[in-house]
């Protein structure tokens, strides 16, 4: 999937997954050339409303699986998860950390077949937006801004999971067919680029559908603004070891206290919360019945139907469970518990909602992609690392207070990163692999995952090249330049 361009597919995707709620007029139906889709505004719109789409879409329904998968897969593969006995052989591989590559599984390549399709519509998107003559300038410059963050936030993925990748950032078929893996230091300057680029592209205030300001001071949290580039922007600078800039970036966030707040934890995943910086809005309709979001449907072992089976497959992981402090009022305002005869089960709760709804203003949960209180720990981090142990300190204990904890005993540069692990461990489990990512990035996944792995795996050790899952067999085995990734 990295070789093929598909410019054609861009509309496609448009017409099969946008959402009418961001998306307030129906899609075209006379044309599905590229030249066409990016000489009218709406249309144009829709290209982007579809990629969103996708990113949000079912990962067991939808042709093109979403990325929402990543929280599963990468809970899986760290110690955030249990997996029920009766799961399927690919969560089975996630979870073993024992991901093979052979004709017959994909286990392991399905978040990059995806994300390559998705940076395809990207490229795609930006060469039509760049070329079109005929579109509102403020629409062309809203959506090139948006396909650049949207690129951005995929590759962050891709290189955190799979190390050196592909950089595709053309269409060009005869020049994607032959890449090699560009250094994940290279990467990350891209994204960089791309992410200051994209910040002078968006707007700073949230747009409805049409791309037009809301008239109210409710509004919808599902396109991504200036603030969504800069939270993103402030992440990559620090796994890029860039604390300063980190700081610069988390900083300009947390003091926009008009837009963005710590609300109660009973509040943090409702749609269009305060500290929501970035939602993507469900997309699933199952008959009559539109979804809210797929995390509630999957990790909520009380909803129909009950208990650990074929949807409901996984659990809080012991090693989870007894991290959080005793008076942690996460633990009871994220945690939910079933009962099943003698055996008692903890679940990820953070979002309450697992079923559907007759109508779409009815959903009440959106996705939260970005948050504020990652932005208060990544800033508390950067702190840290240059010393400044009173800021570093003082951030920490904000997102400890809203829990219902006393101020961070940790007075020292290497006590207080340690702490901050801690806190990103209990505050941001099971969103979107931040635990995997975070044990790879500071050095701990050959530790905490040699312990862990045998315990999952039935005895079976953790080899520290499974941090890194493998690259898709078939774009191996078509890309004379591109290399598996060690130990497949």
């Amino acid at each position: 999937m990295l070789i093929g361009g598909f410019a054609i597919a861009l509309f496609v995707i448009a017409l099969n997954y946008s959402c009418k709620k961001m998306v307030t007029i129906d899609p075209p139906v006379t044309s599905t050339t590229g030249d066409a889709v990016f000489n009218d505004d709406a249309t144009a719109i829709a290209v982007l409303t579809g990629i969103y789409s996708s990113i949000s879409s079912p990962s067991l329904t939808s042709s093109i699986i979403g990325l929402n998968l990543i929280t599963k897969r990468t809970g899986l593969s760290a110690d955030e998860l249990t997996l029920w006995s009766g799961a399927g052989s690919t969560d089975k591989a996630y979870y073993k950390n024992a991901l093979l590559v052979n004709s017959l599984t994909s286990a392991g390549a399905e978040i990059w077949n995806t994300s390559y399709r998705l940076i395809a519509s990207c490229n795609s998107a930006i060469e039509g937006l760049q070329s079109s003559k005929s579109l509102t300038p403020s629409v062309k410059e809203q959506l090139l801004g948006e396909a650049r963050f949207i690129r951005a936030f995929i590759y962050f993925y891709l290189v955190n999971l799979y190390g050196d990748i592909p950089l595709v950032i053309t269409s060009d078929y005869e020049i994607n067919r032959l890449l090699s893996k560009t250094s994940k230091e290279e990467v990350y300057k891209f994204m960089i680029s791309e992410l200051k680029e994209a910040k002078t592209l968006l707007s700073s205030d949230y747009l409805n559908g049409q791309l037009k300001p809301y008239p109210s001071t409710t509004s919808e949290r599902v396109r991504p603004t200036s603030w969504a580039a800069t939270a993103l922007l402030a992440r990559v600078y620090l796994f890029d070891s860039d604390f300063a800039n980190a700081e610069l970036e988390s900083t300009n966030l947390i003091n926009n206290n008009k837009l963005f707040s710590l609300p109660p934890l009973s509040s943090v995943f409702l749609k269009n919360n305060s500290e929501a910086i970035w939602q993507l809005q469900p997309v699933n309709k199952s008959g009559s019945l539109y979804s809210n979001t797929e995390d509630g449907k999957f990790f909520n072992l009380t909803a129909a139907p009950v208990g650990l089976n074929s949807t409901h497959t996984t659990y809080l992981s012991p090693q989870l469970y007894s991290a959080f402090e005793s008076n942690d009022n996460r633990k009871v305002n994220w945690v939910g518990t079933y009962t099943s005869g003698s055996n008692t089960y903890f679940f990820p709760s953070k979002y309450k909602a697992a079923t559907g709804t007759s109508s779409i203003s009815s959903i009440t949960e959106y996705l939260n992609v970005f948050r504020l209180a990652e932005q208060f720990l990544i800033r508390s981090e950067a702190r840290a690392q240059q010393n400044n142990i009173l800021g570093s300190q003082n951030d920490l204990n904000v997102i400890r207070l809203r829990a219902g904890l006393a101020s961070t005993a940790a007075n020292d540069k290497n006590s207080l990163l340690s702490a901050i692990l801690q806190e990103r461990r209990v505050e941001l489990f099971i969103e979107w692999g931040h635990r995997w990512l975070d044990l790879k990035r500071t050095g701990n996944v050959d530790v905490v995952m040699s312990a862990v792995t045998p315990l999952k795996a039935n005895g079976s050790p953790w080899q520290s090249y499974q941090q890194w899952y493998p690259i898709l067999l078939d774009d191996v085995q078509r890309d004379p330049n591109l290399a598996q990734n060690q130990g497949y």
